[in-house]
């Protein structure tokens, strides 16, 4: 079969007015970047009146024989389109990094993707190019600040702002600035993040307009004064400047699937590291426009699953509807026990073994009170023995489960699940959220590490536990908690496979984001900015004498 990236160049596209007008979105609101991209006003939330049903589409904890989670979320979007459904889908908008390195795109794949995938992949309408350049004016501003008398106070070893940058690279994780010149600057320690791991990226993703995105900035601490007291970027006086930055990149972009289906993709906040979920605004949109959206959250449903309903779900008023849990009987085997390079042979007794990791991951997402159904993601070399197995442990302890082809068959492969999802969507839900923000920083994180993970307690080194004692001085208990773990394990070990039991969780660090509205919680090694592997994708992609992108997935 063709690679995703000639099935994606293959495909004749509508003209984007014709895709908007599918979305019920009048051309008097588009922005056009080209014949196939186009950016959504906001002023078009203003004009909306519709209540459509919201479906989240998580998974298994990841491995490296793939879950294709975007695949299905895609391929549910056609699927519901093509059992004459409106909808709209919502998805985040990929890194360079991950592009470059190894992870690769965000646009699915087989017959379920969303194009221009080049441009999507790449640098789509400047979204990311925005962030990094408002994220690097603050570091700018703050350095320029301390070197012009340092009228703030601050302590320059306790600046907490860190510079970006949309690429995988580790040597800029740990660095010193301003060497050899006193005009260079004042000479510190500082460090590199990834663009989708900002504080930035989780404010685009979690305002409801460009004003409330400037309030929101105004309260992003950047720095400590020499007595300990908190520096914002409203001291620095420049939300104004920022919001002038992300004036576009706060505009929803419009695409369309291979089957000619609406899908708005806005924000790419990393789950492991952020709270993995796309635009409030994006969102709040096509719940006016469709009457059903489907959205993903990213990695497993311990990371991506969880930071929806408890952060995005709860700042942004949303009740989910339904919950598509995907699962592939490969990375159940691989979670069993079975190597990478014998994946392709069948053992039922793996599968079995591995499922726990999904029964895990159904019991944490039933603690919500959503509707669920397990999407069965079919690659082909599964066997009939294997998956008649996984269907059979799902209907003896009540699981509904339905198999999605949507690799191969696009939306006509995912109208079982459709259908599902549908009446799923009309039953009771009784969303609610996994804590109460008035639980202390401790108990919520020791909830989610046990309720989420199966963690038996969490592990809290000195300097956290000062932290916590200042951050209840400073009123920021009251946050939610935004969890950074390996997506690799329900642990903080990467190498714990399956449904690891007895674990603790360790908690090396605390961060605050009081501009996005919650605290990061850095568990075990989970890195900040991604390194690359020993051979990136990068040296596979190239570009064709007749200008086509050749290597790209």
């Amino acid at each position: 079969m063709k690679s995703d990236l000639e099935i994606a160049q293959a495909n004749t596209m509508e003209k984007i007015e014709y895709i908007a007008k599918k979305a019920k979105i009048s051309n008097d609101y588009l922005e056009y970047y080209g014949n196939y991209k186009a950016k959504v006003d906001l002023s078009l939330l203003d004009k909306s009146n519709g209540d459509g049903k919201l479906i989240l589409v998580t998974a298994i904890t990841p491995t490296k024989a793939g879950e294709g989670k975007s695949t299905t979320t895609v391929g549910l979007v056609d699927g519901l389109s093509y059992i004459g459904k409106n909808v709209i889908g919502c998805l985040r908008e990929p890194s360079l990094g991950p592009v470059f390195g190894i992870k690769g795109g965000a646009t699915g794949g087989g017959m379920a993707q969303v194009v221009p995938m080049e441009d999507i992949n790449l640098h789509f309408t400047g979204d990311m190019h925005a962030i990094t350049t408002a994220n690097n004016l603050v570091s700018a501003i703050l350095d320029n600040s301390i070197y012009h008398g340092n009228e703030l106070n601050i302590n320059p070893n306790d600046v907490v702002w860190k510079r970006c940058l949309d690429c995988n690279d580790r040597t800029l994780r740990s660095i010193t600035i301003a060497q050899d010149k006193i005009t260079n600057g004042v000479e510190r320690k500082d460090g590199f993040v990834i663009t989708v791991a900002t504080e930035i990226m989780a404010i685009l993703c979690l305002s409801e307009n460009l004003k409330d995105f400037e309030n929101k900035v105004n309260k992003c601490v950047v720095a400590y004064t020499y007595d300990s007291k908190p520096v914002t970027i409203k001291d620095l006086n420049i939300s104004g400047a920022l919001a002038v930055v992300m004036k576009e990149a706060i505009k929803p972009n419009l695409v369309q699937t291979l089957e000619k289906t609406p899908v708005l993709i806005h924000g790419g906040p990393f789950a492991n590291i952020a709270h993995g979920c796309n635009s409030i605004i994006a969102t709040k949109m096509a719940l006016k426009h469709a009457d059903y959206v489907v959205t993903e959250a990213g990695f497993g449903a311990d990371l991506g699953a969880e930071k929806f309903f408890d952060i995005k779900c709860r700042k942004a008023n949303l009740k989910p509807n339904a919950v598509v849990i995907v699962a592939t009987v490969r990375a159940l085997k691989l979670h069993g026990g079975v190597d990478k390079d014998e994946l392709q042979n069948e053992n039922v007794e793996a599968l079995l073994e591995g499922v726990k990791n999904l029964e895990k991951h159904i019991e944490s997402i039933k603690k919500f009170n959503v509707p669920y159904v397990v999407a069965v993601n079919n690659f082909v070399n599964d066997t009939k023995n294997e998956l008649d197995a996984l269907k059979k442990w799902c209907n003896e302890n009540d699981h509904l489960v339905v198999s999605s082809d949507a690799w191969k068959n696009g939306g006509k492969g995912t109208q079982d699940l459709a259908h599902e999802v549908v009446r799923l969507c009309n039953a009771e839900s009784s969303f609610n959220y996994l804590y109460d923000l008035e639980e202390s920083i401790e108990d919520k994180i020791r909830i989610v590490s046990k309720e989420m993970y199966g963690a038996k307690d969490v592990v809290f080194t000195d300097n956290v536990l000062e932290k916590i004692k200042y951050y209840n001085q400073q009123g920021w208990n009251k946050l939610p908690i935004c969890m950074a773990k390996t997506p690799a394990s329900l642990s903080d070990d990467p190498k714990l496979f399956g449904r690891p039991e007895n674990f603790d969780i360790h908690v090396k660090e605390l961060n605050i984001s009081a501009g996005a509205g919650f605290i990061v919680v850095l568990t075990g090694n989970v890195m900040t900015l991604p390194g690359l592997p020993k051979v990136p994708s990068a040296v596979k992609i190239g570009i064709d004498e007749s200008g086509n992108t050749i290597g790209l997935f």
